[in-house]
């Protein structure tokens, strides 16, 4: 692969000992990143023009149920409730294994295409093994880095079959999947697990799943919020059992005491949140305060595009804004008055769609930052355009100023795959055409009408 120089950036690096430059260059030898430096000479390197433009790490987006981008708005005036009832009860049954491929590949491409170079996939409508296997194949036909966290749909119990929550997770599948396409995590794409957990299982469901994550050496990810826990002593259970560990990643997390949290952060637990949705919803606010407050920080994720804009920028924006709000709604009644600074600086909710991602992973040596050694997932962002200009802080900027519009090159491993602000992907038509009739049908099985047009 032939090496790119990116020329006279400002680099935003996310990474303490390379620092930010305000202007300086990218060197990318094949699929990692070879130096950063004020200026380097690249040789017959091809030189990708870096002058009014921002260089950042690929965007991390910690958690996305992609399946459903067919179903894009469709979700956006729904509580909780009305969500597990109209979509995990009604709309993902009707979902055939292709439905899974095109929207995973059309989500997948639309995160790269808004500058997120990472996925965590949560798929959990998955009722075939051919479900699994055609998500998985828009997955890796995007072109996106990924983790494939295999889950499990959650229909209501038909008469005389068990409920959801009083099955484990299919170990023939992960034993499957770890035998076959996803034996291997060096790749672009790995495998971790989209368990339930004890507020959405049995305990001794939960029992099973955490060890089954454990005997493969995998993630075991699961949802903690919305409405009574299954398991309302499930967490201090898992804990006396020496079950949680620092392979285990909590979304939401709005029902743990601060002593749980306290003692999940210890040990390695991750958090990943997705505050926009959860306000929504009707989860609560995100508990990011209460994360940093503990010396923790959360990664974030998109979680439903049935419901929400796909774009990582807007995520942090939102969770950024919504802690900012409660702590100065609490300044305000604590003291009175306007706190003097800010609770939280733009560089630290950039941290969260970076470097904190990274770390949900476990993949810190490889992405998150722009440091030498690590793959070369950059985003380019033209800067000196007319919603971001004059840029006098890098930082604030990308976090507060950057929209889709700028975003001109994204590369995932030195390759291109947005260039000049377009995708690379091929005839995209045909494929868009395919998501709308997709989501039309699926809508139309369960009596829900479309106004998309023909």
């Amino acid at each position: 692969m032939a090496k790119k120089l990116i020329k006279g950036a400002t680099i935003v690096s996310m990474d303490d000992k390379v620092g930010d430059l305000a202007q300086g260059d990218i060197l990318i030898d094949g699929a990692r990143i070879a130096a950063v430096a004020l200026a380097i000479d690249g040789g017959d390197a091809e030189v990708i023009d870096g002058h009014g433009r921002i260089v950042i790490p690929g965007l991390i987006n910690a958690h996305m149920h992609t399946w459903q981008t067919a179903l894009r708005g469709v979700a956006a005036n729904w509580t909780l409730m009305e969500y597990f009832h109209h979509m995990h009860a009604g709309l993902a049954t009707k979902f055939t294994p292709d439905d899974l491929y095109i929207a995973t590949l059309m989500g997948g491409l639309n995160q790269i295409n808004c500058g997120a170079t990472t996925l965590v996939d949560w798929c959990h409508n998955n009722p075939t093994p051919d479900h699994t296997d055609r998500a998985l194949d828009g997955l890796i036909e995007s072109g996106i880095r990924a983790a494939f966290f295999h889950g499990s749909p959650k229909p209501d119990p038909k008469p005389g079959q068990k409920p959801f929550w009083e099955m484990p997770h299919p170990q023939g599948e992960v034993d499957r999947l770890r035998k076959g396409r996803l034996s291997d995590d060096s790749g672009k794409v790995s495998l971790g697990l989209a368990i339930l957990g004890p507020h959405y299982s049995t305990y001794d469901v939960a029992v099973s799943d955490f060890k089954l994550a454990r005997e493969y050496g995998l993630i075991a990810s699961m949802h903690c919020a919305g409405g009574a826990a299954r398991v309302p002593d499930g967490w201090d259970r898992l804990r006396a059992e020496g079950l949680l560990g620092d392979n285990n990643n909590i979304v939401h997390g709005q029902t743990l005491t601060d002593e749980q949290l306290k003692f999940m952060l210890e040990i390695g637990v991750t958090f990943s949140l997705t505050p926009e949705t959860e306000m929504g919803q009707g989860h609560g606010f995100a508990i990011t305060g209460r994360l940093l407050k503990l010396g923790g920080a959360p990664s974030l994720g998109v979680d439903l595009e049935s419901g929400i804009s796909g774009d990582m920028f807007t995520v942090a924006r939102v969770a950024m804004a919504a802690q900012r709000g409660l702590d100065n709604a609490q300044f305000r009644q604590e003291k009175g008055g306007i706190p003097e600074t800010s609770s939280i600086y733009c560089r630290k909710a950039l941290e969260w769609v970076t470097t904190e991602g990274a770390r949900m992973l476990k993949q810190q040596d490889r992405i998150g930052s722009i440091t030498p050694g690590k793959q070369a997932d950059l985003v380019v962002i033209k800067a000196d355009e007319i919603n971001m200009w004059p840029m006098h802080d890098p930082v604030a900027t990308v976090v507060t100023q950057t929209s889709l519009a700028n975003i001109e090159h994204v590369l995932i491993a030195g390759e291109y795959k947005k260039r000049d602000h377009k995708l690379l992907y091929p005839n995209l038509k045909p494929k868009m055409d395919a998501l709308r009739e997709s989501g039309a049908r699926i809508l139309h099985g369960i009596g829900l009408k479309t106004m998309a047009a023909a």
